[in-house]
C-alpha cells in the first residue's frame, strides 16, 4: 500500500456551478470521532472553513454533540463533532459525554474515525469497537506532520487494516488546507443523494450564546493549563442586545475554592485576560461590539449531580 499524493486545492472548485434543490444534490452526517486529543474539534474547523468548535491541550475540551456545515460542489456536509470517548473514569459528567458519543454514531451516514498517524493504544482501540458496521468508515491518520519519515506508516497502514474494514484510509494534517480539501472529496460520494438540511452558507446549528460559552471556557482551559481541572464549565446568565452592542454576563462554574482562586489569579488578572481573550474572538464571531462580564462560581459536586448536568445544557 502507497500512501496518496496530496494535490493542491482546484481552482474550478469555488466556481463549480450548485445544483438546484432537487438536482443531483448530496447531503449527509458525518460523525467525527476518536479518543481525547487526537485532533477532532481542529479537523472540523478545518472541513467547516471556520471556527465552531473549541480547542485546548487539555483532554476532553468537546463536551457537546457540535454541528459543523460545509457545502460544496452541490454535495452538504454536516459534521458532527463528538466529545473524545472516555474510557478511564465513570463521573456522571463522564457518562453523559460518552452517550452523547454514542448517540451521535446511531444516525450519521458514515463515520471519520480520528487517530494520530503511526499511533494506536488501548483508548483507539475501546472507541474502534463501538463504531457501527454498517455505515462506512474512514480512518482519518491525522497530525502527518509529526512522523518523520512517511515510510514507516506502512505497516501501520497494514496493521490498521487489518484491525477494521475501514472503507478508506487519509493520511493528513488537519492543519494542510490541501489535505483537508482531499479529505472532502474522499467524502463526497458515501453522501446519501438528497437535498440539503441547511442553507447553502451555514456553518452550524449551534446559538449564539452557546458558541459564546463555548469561546469563554476554551480561554478558560488555556490560560489555566493544567492547573484547572476540566471539571469546570461556563454558564450564560444574560444576553442582551441593543443594537451592535451585545452585553453578555457569564459564570465560570468550578468545584472548589481553590479552583476559584486559580480561575482568578493574582489581582484578578488572569479572570481579566479570559475576559479580554474571549471578547476579541466574541466580536468578529457576532459582528457586534461585546461588552463581557465573567463571575465565578463553586458548585461542589456539579459534575457528578445529574441535575446539576442538566441545568448547564448537558443531554
Amino acid at each position: 500500500m502507497t500512501l496518496p499524493d496530496i494535490p493542491a486545492p482546484a481552482d474550478s472548485a469555488a466556481t463549480a456551478a450548485v445544483p438546484a434543490a432537487g438536482e443531483d444534490r448530496r447531503c449527509g452526517l458525518v460523525a467525527i470521532v476518536g479518543r481525547p486529543n487526537v485532533g477532532k474539534s481542529t479537523l472540523l474547523n478545518a472541513l467547516v472553513g471556520q471556527k465552531v468548535s473549541i480547542t485546548s491541550n487539555k483532554a476532553q475540551t468537546t463536551r457537546h454533540r457540535i454541528t459543523g456545515v460545509r457545502t460544496l460542489d452541490g454535495a452538504q456536509f454536516v459534521f458532527v463533532d463528538t466529545p473524545g470517548f472516555q474510557t478511564r473514569h465513570g463521573a456522571a459528567l463522564n457518562r453523559t459525554l460518552n452517550r452523547t458519543v454514542l448517540g451521535s454514531l446511531a444516525d450519521v451516514d458514515a463515520v471519520l474515525f480520528v487517530v494520530e498517524a503511526g499511533r494506536f493504544g488501548l483508548d483507539d482501540a475501546k472507541v474502534l469497537a463501538l463504531l457501527p458496521s454498517d455505515k462506512p468508515v474512514v480512518l482519518v491518520a491525522n497530525k502527518l506532520d509529526a512522523v518523520q519519515r512517511r515510510t514507516d506508516l506502512l505497516p501501520w497502514l497494514k496493521g490498521m487494516q487489518d484491525r477494521h474494514p475501514f472503507a478508506e484510509f487519509v493520511p493528513l494534517s488537519a492543519h494542510k488546507p490541501a489535505d483537508v480539501e482531499r479529505l472532502l472529496g474522499i467524502l463526497k460520494p458515501y453522501l446519501p443523494e438528497q437535498d440539503w438540511l441547511y442553507e447553502e452558507d451555514a456553518l452550524t446549528d449551534r446559538s449564539e450564546r452557546f458558541l459564546a460559552s463555548e469561546l469563554i471556557r476554551e480561554k478558560l482551559f488555556r490560560l489555566t493549563g493544567d492547573e484547572l481541572p476540566y471539571t469546570s464549565t461556563v454558564v450564560i446568565d444574560k444576553w442582551e442586545e441593543e443594537g451592535h452592542l451585545r452585553r453578555i454576563a457569564a459564570s465560570i462554574i468550578v468545584e472548589r475554592d481553590a479552583h476559584k482562586g486559580m480561575v482568578i489569579g493574582a489581582g484578578g488578572e488572569r479572570l481579566k485576560r479570559i475576559g479580554s481573550e474571549a471578547r476579541q474572538d466574541l466580536e468578529p464571531l457576532l459582528d457586534a461590539k461585546v461588552f463581557l462580564e465573567l463571575f465565578v462560581k463553586v458548585r461542589s459536586g456539579w459534575a457528578a449531580d445529574e441535575d446539576h448536568l442538566r441545568s448547564y445544557g448537558y443531554e
